[in-house]
């Protein structure tokens, strides 16, 4: 597959003699020959191949991904597999950085099924379109489009388009227009290339965006002094908003768009600026170079991510990063933001050529485009063990005062995504003093709670060894497994001997892997004991 970037000298007054970053279709330095590099457990599988130049992605909540081809298509990726008839095929002008180039679902796309999509539209000049299309199941509804909005004509210059579009916590649209290789666009509020647009769902301006008065294009605009914002990412909950702008010879931009009416500098500031005439410039909340080590430094800022998903089996610690990735370098690293200024690491190398368009899934996971692998690719965290988290569910209303025996049931949850191996689990319970503990591998279920029975596969494990009559080791059978994010539960009793001694409460469950004695390797971390309801 073709680059997606080339490097072109030119001079656009901005410290002098530069080389200007295309977005066109030639020869780039490329590292897909590289081995891929993650932290630990960490690994990448690729969902699907066969793109054609993809450059942009949108989950639907049905689990559906779609994937614009610049050539026109919009693709349907469904249960794993690359549908073969294109959701629409549009006709486009691909020269260069143009085609179908952005793609974003409408928030309520699960009842009114409108996809917006960011196109180029030929003629003499081109210009591009955001529409609006209806979909039918997998493909469009013929007739459907809206257009949205027209955007300035372009010139002869085919790179700088942008084609970034988000939908913000406040239902509006944010796109990101590149300046068409004109940095003259980026400071002049009477077009809209060189902007980040704020426009309703139906292409109007809001009224309360930041220049409310004057040209049609200059309401539109949320933010500008920008060169080519290929990307936005908005943060669930706060509503964050970043915009990944790709920057000229020297340094690529993160920049901060939550507050409307912001100027961002270019063409007159690329990174952080300092002299007096930037005083009315926003530097970056993050930038980095274009020479230094080779991760961390690049040409091209393709993609970025706030990783806040709902659910994931993902390390805590990666929870609140922003990932971003960079184009000719290949690799993704993330930024701290809970510290001023943020910091910086590393989390993978040697990706697959021109990749680009870092997202995060709704499943949890980093999703990211290849355009020399034509493919789009899943990052994985996969536990060298599984994780078990159990719980007790012990009810009082079978421990009144005067009585002395009560049933419990422990409930074993599989929770990081990776299925136990055979016969390998193994367990502990442990009553306090002053009770005894007893387990029936013949019952199928167990009465917890006035009347109320719970199935129990307690017919699949073994006793291996009791102590005192207070604690039972039990062995996961031979061919048993706990599944990937399933639940089993086990049935014990429990008498009490002493009315006057112990707390059912102090009842503690180990959970380890028979041959490390722990799932984490650390021992303590498995005792867990939570009563449910209980004494």
């Amino acid at each position: 597959m073709t680059s997606f970037y080339e490097y072109r000298p030119k001079s656009i007054g901005r410290k002098g003699n530069q080389l200007l970053l295309a977005f066109a279709l030639a020869q780039v330095i490329t590292v897909a020959a590289y081995a891929q590099t993650y932290p630990a457990n960490f690994s990448q599988i690729q969902v699907v191949k066969n793109l054609g130049g993809p450059t942009a992605m949108a989950f639907a909540s049905d689990g559906r991904i779609f994937v614009t081809e610049q050539g026109g298509n919009l693709r349907v990726i469904k249960n794993g597999a690359l549908l073969a008839t294109p959701f629409i095929s549009l006709t486009v002008d691909a020269a260069g950085e143009r085609g179908l180039i952005g793609v974003v679902l409408d928030p309520d796309f699960a009842t009114n099924h409108y996809i917006y999509l960011y196109h180029t539209i030929p003629g003499s000049p081109p210009h591009n379109r955001i529409s609006r299309y209806t979909a039918n199941g997998d493909v469009v509804l013929a007739g459907s489009e809206v257009i949205i909005l027209d955007l300035d004509p372009l010139s002869s210059a085919t790179n700088h388009n942008g084609g970034a579009m988000k939908f913000g916590k406040d239902g509006k649209l944010y796109v990101g227009v590149g300046e068409n290789a004109n940095g003259a666009n980026a400071q002049n509020l009477d077009t809209n290339l060189g902007k980040i647009l704020r426009i309703n769902p139906d292409g109007s301006a809001p009224a309360d965006n930041p220049f409310p008065t004057g040209s049609a294009q200059r309401k539109q605009v949320w933010a500008y002094g920008v060169r080519n914002p290929y990307t936005i990412s908005i943060q669930p909950g706060t509503g964050r908003i970043f915009i990944n702008d790709v920057g000229q010879s020297t340094w690529e931009e993160i920049n901060d768009a939550t507050t409307g009416g912001l100027n961002f500098g270019w063409p007159n500031a690329e990174g952080v600026c300092t002299t007096p005439s930037c005083t009315s410039y926003t530097n970056p909340i993050f930038y980095y170079p274009h020479t230094g080590p080779a991760d961390g430094s690049g040409c091209a800022l393709t993609g970025g991510t706030f990783f806040n998903p709902v659910t994931t089996n993902y390390p805590s610690s990666f929870i609140g990063k922003y990932f971003y990735q960079d184009l000719c370098n290949s690799w993704i690293n993330n930024i701290d933001l809970s510290v001023n200024p943020p910091s910086r690491s590393s989390f993978a190398t040697g990706l697959p050529g021109n990749s680009l368009n870092i997202s995060t899934g709704l499943d949890g996971n980093l999703y990211y485009l290849s355009r020399d692998s034509s493919a789009l690719y899943k990052i994985i965290y996969k536990p060298t063990t599984p994780d078990l988290s159990p719980t007790l569910t012990l009810p009082q209303a079978n421990f009144a005062s005067s009585g002395s025996v009560g049933n419990f049931v422990v409930g074993l949850s599989e929770v990081n995504g990776f299925s136990t191996t055979a016969g390998s689990v193994a367990i502990t319970a442990t009553a306090p003093v002053g009770y005894t503990l007893a387990f029936a591998p013949s019952i199928t279920s167990i009465n917890v709670s006035g009347g109320t029975n719970v199935a129990v596969s307690n017919a699949n494990w073994t006793v291996t060894n009791t102590v005192d009559n207070r604690q039972i080791s039990l062995k996961m059978k031979a061919g048993q497994s706990i599944g990937a994010g399933n639940t089993i539960n086990l049935g014990f009793s429990i008498t009490r001997t002493n009315a006057n001694s112990g707390s059912t409460a102090n009842i503690t469950i180990n959970v380890a892997d028979d041959a490390t004695n722990g799932y984490d390797s650390n021992i303590t971390n498995n005792v867990y004991a939570r009563v449910i309801s209980g004494l």
